[in-house]
């Protein structure tokens, strides 16, 4: 379609204006992150020097006066954390919160380790405290990522942070890139404008200007002044997604393309290029089927359950005294599930129903239809007349479900992982049940952190079904946290 066809409604007065913020804060932006960085250093190491010197000693009369070379405090450190920022380019990388807060932890280890290292070498390790060195590394960490968090906003909000994308194509693909830079303003991008020839087929054309078609792609660009380019066109045939880049190479700086690999493990895929084939190549690793990722996995469910339970043995005593007094009965309820391989264990929960709970239910079913086409469907009753008045409370919070850390100790269960389920619920995970079997169902994961029992079945699949080839570390460090911020507000739980 061509661009002088009077139905095309390119809409030249909505091209974005590059600001002189948006040119300054390729420069200014780095530099103010730099300063700020030195600066919460630096007061991440005097907070811990008060810490182990002031409020430890108060506690701990015996422990000896803790002295902390000055050039430690204000250069050595500060110097190896910027040093590092700046070899993993974080200063002009934008990443999700979460992929920034993973690389800034790995950051700050490998800074501590460093300091470990000279202060061993050079014979100061005497003077220092070990409670000084994990001091400094938990509060630098939280300082920073706190820090970079709150100046990124505020950098995107005046305009220095922001960096201006024209999206050619305007389809679902496109969509999903528009969610998530909506989704994670951090990271600064702006869609300016869209490139489009099916512009009346598209929806996200009445959000963003239209800019032009593939046929004026050149013009377009050029007018529009921007110097990054998403290719977000997974349809296009490989002969002209090639001409198109030819085309556009030469006017800007950047080309994301954005490939149809959607539904394929992304978190471990590594690329590889063949320059004499003109050929890449994508290797998926599953991190599952090796055996120090399945040993580092128990290792932290049997540390992170353990430290848990300890930490909230009072709150359990307080509940189980609370069920017995609302409802007699058994406290704890053990209900078969699936684990592991297929593998039938008993899922402790807090008791949140009335003792006769299976009598109530069928009786129920029964008498009511539309019941029993949601029990059905879901496995789940969003008005289930059998949860006690506490166990109502518990549901909310998900508090019955601690005792699962009972689970986690005995290998039966994970911390993060699928949602555990029924033998009945097999039929329903048809082909991905195999997924499932891979690893140890968990006390929360995605299904939980993304609207819990607002998502329908076949979205649970998919999501356990997407944690199993996704899995990491770090990811589920980052799902723990999330569940904490679901509880608080107990979206989607009954």
């Amino acid at each position: 379609m061509s661009s002088s066809n009077p139905d095309f409604p390119i809409r030249q007065k909505s091209l974005y204006d590059i600001s002189v913020a948006s040119r300054i804060g390729r420069w200014l932006a780095p530099l103010m992150l730099i300063v700020a960085d030195y600066l919460v250093v630096v007061l991440a190491l005097l907070t811990a020097y008060y810490f182990r010197d002031s409020f430890l000693r108060t506690l701990f009369p015996g422990l000896s006066p803790l002295t902390v070379p000055s050039k430690y405090v204000y250069i050595i450190i500060p110097l190896i954390y910027l040093g590092l920022f700046l070899y993993e380019r974080l200063y002009t990388k934008r990443l999700p919160f979460w992929q920034s807060a993973e690389l800034v932890f790995k950051v700050s280890l490998f800074t501590m380790a460093i300091t470990t290292g000279l202060l061993y070498f050079s014979g100061t390790a005497k003077e220092i405290s070990r409670i000084f060195i994990i001091s400094s590394w938990v509060f630098s960490y939280l300082y920073i990522v706190s820090e970079r968090y709150l100046l990124k906003r505020l950098l995107v909000h005046i305009g220095l942070w922001q960096k201006p994308v024209v999206v050619i194509g305007a389809g679902k693909t496109a969509e999903l890139i528009s969610q998530v830079y909506a989704d994670e303003p951090g990271m600064g991008y702006k869609i300016v404008g869209l490139i489009e020839d099916n512009f009346k087929e598209r929806p996200l054309i009445g959000k963003y200007s239209l800019l032009g078609n593939f046929n004026n792609v050149e013009e377009a660009l050029l007018k529009s002044g921007v110097k990054d380019v998403i290719i977000a066109a997974p349809g296009l045939e490989r002969g002209k997604m090639v001409e198109l880049v030819y085309r556009i190479q030469p006017l800007i700086k950047n080309i994301t393309i954005v490939p149809d690999l959607f539904g394929v493990p992304m978190a471990n895929i590594e690329v590889e290029a063949f320059f004499n084939q003109k050929a890449i190549m994508f290797k998926i690793r599953n991190n599952m089927a090796r055996g120090y990722n399945r040993f580092l996995k128990r290792t932290f469910d049997l540390t992170g359950s353990l430290i848990g339970g300890l930490l909230i043995l009072p709150v359990v005593l307080v509940i189980a005294v609370r069920i017995y007094l609302d409802s007699p009965g058994p406290i704890i309820f053990a209900h078969n599930r699936i684990g592991f391989k297929g593998k039938v264990f008993p899922c402790y929960k807090f008791r949140s129903m009335v003792p006769n709970a299976q009598e109530v239910l069928d009786k129920y079913l029964q008498e009511n239809l539309s019941a029993r086409e949601e029990w059905e469907r879901d496995f789940k009753l969003k008005d289930d007349i059998r949860i006690t008045k506490i166990g109502n409370f518990l549901r909310k919070t998900s508090l019955d479900e601690l005792p699962q850390l009972l689970n986690v100790i005995k290998g039966e269960m994970s911390l993060v992982g699928p949602r555990p389920i029924v033998k009945e619920e097999i039929e329903k995970y048809g082909q991905y049940i195999n997924d499932y079997y891979l690893i140890r169902p968990g006390m929360t994961g995605f299904w939980q952190v993304s609207g819990r029992n607002d998502v329908d079945y076949n979205s649970r699949v998919q999501m356990d079904s997407w944690y199993v080839r996704n899995w990491s570390l770090w990811q589920d460090i980052v799902l723990l946290f999330k569940t904490i911020v679901v509880v608080i507000k107990g979206k989607g739980a009954y």
